[in-house]
């Protein structure tokens, strides 16, 4: 009898031991896979970045002409009104 226990606790530990390493495997092969998703996603973070670094440059040239435009037309709305008010 003691000898049935002894290798029921041995299958035992080697069944546990087995299960173990066996997720101890499968967390490493996962820790690996995201491991390359962050990679990826460091490389997408930074493309993006550089797109809308190059789209603030862009929006700012186009605020700065839109901005000479309208002063420009602020001279001219300025001298129309006082030429009517001279009139």
């Amino acid at each position: 009898m003691t000898q049935v226990a002894w290798t029921t606790v041995g299958l035992l530990a080697v069944t546990m031991f087995g299960s173990f390493w066996y997720l101890g495997n499968k967390i490493d092969a996962i820790n690996a896979r995201l491991d390359a998703i962050n990679g990826r996603i460091d490389g997408l973070a930074a493309r993006l970045d550089a797109r809308i670094d190059e789209l603030a440059t862009r929006l700012d040239a186009r605020i700065d002409t839109l901005t000479t435009r309208i002063d420009s037309l602020e001279s001219s709305v300025h001298d129309h009104i006082r030429r009517h008010h001279t009139a």
